[in-house]
């Protein structure tokens, strides 16, 4: 049985603890509400500029020359996974996640004969998959030293991505990331890049619409760079939604801990009063033997 003098220690341990996870849990709220409302603003933009191809795909559907970005290479065997994830734990479940949902399509294309390449945005998802598919990792971002998200870190993330599709490295990238829904609920998604995916209510929409444009410079002049654009804003959506769904998964994880270090410590009290009682209770009796002796 533990001494009163390490319970004590042990108590005062997790006290130090408590304050940390709780001063955690507030630096993590007062960034949530930023990046949260960063999030939401970047979605109107990205599904937008999702209907904005769609409309302009459709127009140029089944013509010759289209951008390889929107058709494809016409070959579907080397993939690309973009994993996107902290730079930082302490967030419970969020990297382990994303990082299980691109696990386990890696494993379904290798099982069905691709071959598989991994581009690793964060420390935390490159260490996930670095001990199964390390080999796999052709590159990796780091993001530790960016204190504020902004539209270049994607632009720099999408030229990587550019760069290797022109070299032919790959024929379909997939971006994976997670979508915050609220403090306590992310979604991990995985959204096809290359070729380009459109939603399929955007692309009925543009079907349906008996609007008719007029384009200068041609469609297909102004589809290329618009292909380019959309990659890069859903770069920068899933680097937004990443950042409010990690300070939300750690506002969450450290509210937790918090929680669970007050019931440890009422629980170490108990057992330190209770122990402190009996030794003072065996004292007294030794005492009193030893009176009644003489």
């Amino acid at each position: 049985m533990a001494s009163l003098k390490d319970m004590r220690n042990r108590i005062a341990s997790v006290k130090a603890t408590r304050k940390i996870t709780k001063a955690m849990q507030m630096v993590a709220a007062a960034k949530l509400r930023r990046a949260q409302e960063a999030a939401t603003a970047a979605r109107p933009y990205a599904e937008r500029m999702a209907r904005v191809l769609a409309n302009v795909n459709a127009s140029v559907a089944n013509r010759a020359g289209a951008s390889p970005l929107l058709v494809g290479t016409g070959k579907d065997q080397v993939h690309l996974l973009v994993v996107m994830t902290a730079e930082r734990g302490l967030c419970g479940g969020f990297n382990s996640s994303i990082a299980r949902l691109a696990r386990q399509d890696a494993v379904r294309l290798a099982a069905s004969g691709k071959t598989v390449k991994i581009l690793a945005v964060g420390r935390k998802g490159y260490d996930a998959l670095r001990r199964d598919w390390g080999r796999n990792v052709v590159d990796r971002v780091d993001l530790k030293s960016v204190k504020q998200l902004g539209f270049a870190n994607a632009q720099a993330i999408a030229a990587k991505v550019f760069a290797m599709f022109e070299a032919g490295e790959f024929d379909v990238c997939t971006l994976y990331f997670s979508e915050f829904k609220s403090v306590i609920a992310q979604k991990p998604t995985a959204l096809q890049l290359i070729p380009a995916h459109l939603p399929p209510q955007a692309s009925k929409e543009a079907t349906r619409s008996q609007a008719v444009y007029e384009y200068e410079p041609s469609e297909e002049e102004i589809l290329g760079p618009l292909i380019a654009r959309n990659v890069t804003t859903q770069i920068f959506r899933g680097l937004l939604e990443n950042a409010a769904s990690e300070q939300g998964a750690r506002m969450t994880a450290m509210d937790n801990a918090t929680r669970n270090a007050g019931d440890m410590i009422n629980k170490l009290t108990i057992r330190y009063n209770r122990q402190r009682q009996a030794n003072i209770t065996k004292e007294l009796i030794e005492i009193i033997s030893g009176a009644e002796a003489l």
